[in-house]
């Protein structure tokens, strides 16, 4: 396994180039006060990434001297001698986190319709796993740039959690140019041979508008994005079923299109299906269920901390497909089983309540089962047992 991590190529988690391992390239650390090192300079290569030179006047970047398949941790600035272990993409000078580089690191694509509520999700399963989540399961998350750190604060953290407004509906790219939150969760698992080993999940997610994924102009990195992705999470809002939404909130026409990139970029398997996970969440799943008659899946809480409960998992997975039949919906669930050898339904919802007039619930923001989607991707990861 050692030897995999070494060799297997790593993808960028923001312009998802494929760079083998012994390519990274190195930032130097430039000079502290009157000491020696490298001068800032204009990066033009992450100045027409982040689309401004404002940020990006930094030390030079560098490649390391060829050591074959050896991965290098560190190396010697070839202008200044200075020693430097900031690794960056060669293609696109971000910076690369160290266990992002140092372990089997896996990205996991976020997509959903217009008013599938991406961007309550993204805040509130972040917020969870840097508090809730992440205790339980022994995992720390960790931006990896501060732009992620910035952006997460202004644009999701502050007004949701902070000020109790709605989070807006997102602009497309074409008007309103964006780039990922990129985040690393790292856990340490105990094998079945006793060992404890950390693994890495990077969640690079994208707040794309429905638009963005039928738009030829504004979709070159999003489908670089779904290419490198190693699971795919689908956001569905109920209210969109069966088949009323727009070209841009229709659930399957959005999952269809997002599976024909996939598809084209990535193959199939002998029987046709893809192999990528995909985890299928119904959002707003509050504002759907009837009050319990007994104790459905959906009405309990989710059981065993620190592993994933199958018989739980499994339970949900059905309730939530009668929901999908009962709807008029069937078609998504055959869809799905037509089109990847692994898939599941869940049911969430970010806020836990109704909001009004713009504004969370009194209550607060009181998620429920955020959290289940990317649970089951870590046991399909083996990062996380089953019971």
């Amino acid at each position: 396994m050692g030897l995999e991590r070494a060799v297997k190529p790593l993808t960028c988690p923001y312009c998802f180039a494929v760079v083998p391992r012994d390519r990274i390239a190195f930032r130097c650390v430039g000079r502290p006060g009157r000491g020696p090192g490298c001068a800032p300079e204009l990066d033009e290569r992450l100045a027409r990434y982040i689309g401004s030179t404002a940020a990006a006047s930094l030390p030079p970047v560098f490649s390391p001297a060829k050591m074959g398949r050896k991965r290098a941790a560190r190396a010697d600035c070839p202008r200044c001698g200075r020693p430097t272990g900031r690794r960056v993409c060669p293609e696109c000078h971000n910076p690369l986190a160290a266990a992002y580089c140092d372990t089997t690191a896996r990205i996991v694509a976020l997509v959903g319709a217009k008013n599938a509520g991406k961007s309550t999700y993204i805040a509130v399963l972040l917020h969870e796993l840097m508090n809730r989540v992440g205790t339980e399961l022994d995992a720390s998350l960790v931006a990896c740039d501060d732009r992620t750190i910035d952006r997460f604060k202004r644009d999701f953290a502050r007004p949701l959690f902070d000020e109790r407004r709605l989070l807006p509906t997102t602009a497309s790219a074409a008007t309103s140019p964006r780039e990922p939150l990129v985040y690393l969760l790292t856990r340490t698992h105990t094998t079945r041979t006793g060992r404890d080993r950390n693994m890495a999940l990077t969640l690079v997610l994208f707040d794309t508008a429905g638009e963005d994924l039928r738009s030829r102009d504004v979709t070159e990195l999003h489908l670089r994005y779904l290419e490198a992705a190693d699971a795919i999470i689908f956001l569905v809002d109920p209210h969109e079923l069966p088949g009323g939404g727009t070209p841009d909130s229709d659930p399957i026409d959005i999952i269809a299109r997002v599976t024909e990139v996939v598809r084209g970029r990535r193959g199939t398997r002998r029987d046709g299906r893809l192999e990528v996970p995909a985890a299928v969440a119904l959002t707003k799943i509050d504002a759907m269920l009837p009050p319990a008659a007994g104790q459905s899946a959906l009405h309990r809480a989710r059981g065993h901390p620190g592993v994933l409960d199958l018989d739980d998992r499994e339970a949900v997975h059905e309730q939530v497909r009668a929901l999908l039949h009962e709807r008029q919906a069937g078609q998504l669930d055959l869809y799905l089983s037509q089109h990847y050898a692994h898939y599941a339904l869940f049911g969430i919802s970010a806020l836990g309540g109704t909001p009004s007039d713009g504004r969370v619930a009194p209550g607060g923001v009181r998620p429920y089962r955020v959290e289940d989607p990317l649970l089951w991707l870590l046991y399909r990861f083996g990062m996380l047992d089953g019971r």
